[in-house]
């Protein structure tokens, strides 16, 4: 009876050690794999790193402007222009309606000039001529330029409270290419984008390719 019951109490001892030495060879391969949340959480305070960063630019009395000075910020449209492009002038009327209808609601206007070499005087001036209320603001450096990855002027981008971008593109449809221009817009993107944006909705159609002025490269400008 003896020589029956120890072989069957050393097989229970070497199944509980061949588990316990399982166990601990799974918690080791998991210490020595990198842990999934922390990746996780790096690239979570990268995104909020990137989002929340400075973007400086330049008043017309030469000091410097942060685009987010406003905390909690509001709903930001930024157009890319430039005093010469005709197609930025064209598309005038149409910024300064949607000023009109959306500044009331919270909505910050910005006119980005990306010519380093437009001087202030220049700007008030184009300002005053084309009937702009909002505030114009330089980018000798590109830097919002290139925080949104612009190519031609007019470029209108638009911002939600998070400052996230929800639209980037043309205005409208009023020009269907360079040198081919419709008696009238068909298509309001940039009205359609800010109106969803201020209602927490998704903006349909979030990218469209602006049809304008290129937007020179710094070294070219040298």
């Amino acid at each position: 009876m003896n020589g029956s019951i120890f072989p069957l109490h050393d097989a229970r001892i070497r199944s509980i050690v061949v588990l316990a030495a399982i166990m601990l060879g799974g918690a080791a391969g998991c210490t020595n794999d990198p842990p999934a949340p922390a990746t996780a959480k790096e690239n979570f305070a990268s995104t909020l790193e990137s989002r929340h960063k400075a973007i400086h630019l330049v008043d017309l009395s030469g000091d410097k402007f942060d685009l987010w000075h406003q905390d909690p910020a509001p709903i930001t449209v930024v157009l890319f222009t430039r005093t010469d492009c005709p197609i930025s002038n064209r598309i005038a009327p149409e910024i300064c309606r949607l000023h009109e209808i959306y500044h009331p609601r919270g909505v910050e206007f910005y006119l980005i000039y990306v010519d380093p070499s437009e001087q202030p005087q220049a700007i008030r001036r184009h300002l005053a001529e084309y009937g702009y209320p909002c505030q114009a603001l330089r980018d000798p450096q590109h830097t919002l330029v290139a925080h949104c990855h612009a190519t031609a002027t007019p470029e209108a981008v638009v911002f939600n409270r998070d400052r996230v971008i929800t639209y980037q593109g043309r205005v409208s449809d009023l020009y269907a290419d360079l040198g081919s221009a419709r008696p009238q817009a068909t298509a309001h993107d940039l009205a359609d984008a800010i109106e969803s944006t201020v209602q927490g909705q998704p903006v349909a159609t979030p990218r469209t390719r602006a049809i304008g002025c290129a937007i020179a490269d710094l070294k070219d400008q040298q």
